[in-house]
């Protein structure tokens, strides 16, 4: 449905995005995850035809977004982090002009406005300023313009932001309702939502891909049910050392004081089999165990992870630079 190959934005010397490749298939929820500045909103834009790339090419049902702008903006409905709604229009004069601007039969005109406040429940908002309206309100609003046209894709960039949680109980049952007609990209710093609606993600950092898998199979590539998460009664310094010299213990994290001498904690394990070990040693240091327990690595552990791993390997290779000063550095290389 949606094809992105080789895909690179320079702005002066500066990369955003850097030579990245990925797909969004036909009626799949794809989840584009990301810290700040890692070039989501970026990747967003271009696929939506709002940006021109440097390289590389996007194409959206068969239409390359370039060279054939038109037909690949028709298949498109684009809800970017921030609305853009009209503040002056009433919300339903704002659907219908929308549904002008992208050639709406005006016959379908009032039917597909009707339809769209329905599904986002603004429908007893129709005359209201869209400026007189709650945040939440003009996310709902600005979501409501990308169904218009009935485009065979929708990239949704942090479509929750704003809400209530039970208005994001509701457009979380909307994107799945979605599904049925529509392939979405859908990108949130919410993972727990990500988790909620995607079938794969693909996780995007400093420009480049990190990870792109299913969920399931992202977790369990981390850690096959090899988190051990623990509540220990004792002397923080005494537990994480006692934790990390046990053979098969890969790290240890997340360690919180929730009462007096009282810590919360996770271990990596390489395998099930070290829990024994370590209750064996936390007992003979007379550690008291509370709580012990096996888990997956959630998504945001597993994104925490992903781009840990990249920011160490990124280090190793600046480590290796700054050991050859001697190595000219090209001027017109991308920052």
């Amino acid at each position: 449905m949606v094809e992105i190959k080789n895909l690179t934005k320079h702005y002066g010397r500066n990369a955003a995005v850097k030579g990245i490749s990925f797909e969004i298939r036909d009626n799949e929820i794809l989840g584009f995850l990301g810290p700040n500045g890692a070039g989501k909103s970026t990747t967003m834009n271009i696929i939506a035809g709002y940006l021109p790339s440097t390289s590389g090419s996007v194409t959206v049902c068969g239409h390359d977004i370039t060279e054939d702008a038109i037909e690949a903006k028709k298949c498109i409905g684009y809800l970017p982090e921030i609305p853009p709604v009209y503040p002056d229009m009433r919300v339903e004069e704002y659907l219908k002009f929308c549904a002008g601007i992208k050639g709406v039969a005006r016959a379908d005109v009032m039917p597909q406005v009707e339809r769209a406040m329905e599904r986002l429940r603004i429908t007893d908002m129709r005359r209201r300023l869209i400026r007189n309206l709650s945040k939440g309100y003009k996310q709902r609003v600005g979501f409501a313009q990308a169904l218009l046209g009935s485009p065979k894709v929708l990239i949704l960039d942090e479509p929750t932001v704003g809400l209530d949680p039970a208005q994001v109980s509701e457009v979380r049952q909307l994107i799945l309702d979605l599904k049925k007609d529509h392939s979405i990209i859908f990108s949130s710093h919410i993972l727990a939502e990500v988790s909620a609606v995607c079938e794969r993600v693909v996780i995007i950092n400093k420009g480049e891909i990190l990870a792109e898998d299913t969920i399931a199979h992202l977790e369990e590539s981390m850690t096959a049910s090899t988190l051990l998460n623990m509540t220990l009664d004792g002397e923080r310094d005494q537990i994480i050392r006692l934790l990390k010299d046990v053979e098969g213990v890969k790290d240890v994290r997340d360690v919180k004081e929730i009462a007096a001498g009282r810590w919360t904690l996770a271990a990596e394990l390489e395998n099930e089999r070290v829990r024994d070990e370590i209750m064996q040693v936390l007992i003979a240091n007379k550690v008291g165990i509370v709580e012990m327990s096996m888990a997956k690595l959630s998504l945001e552990q597993v994104f925490l992870k992903v781009t840990e791993q990249a920011g160490k390997r990124r280090s190793s290779l600046q480590d290796l630079l700054d050991e050859t000063p001697d190595t000219p550095a090209n001027p017109y290389d991308a920052e």
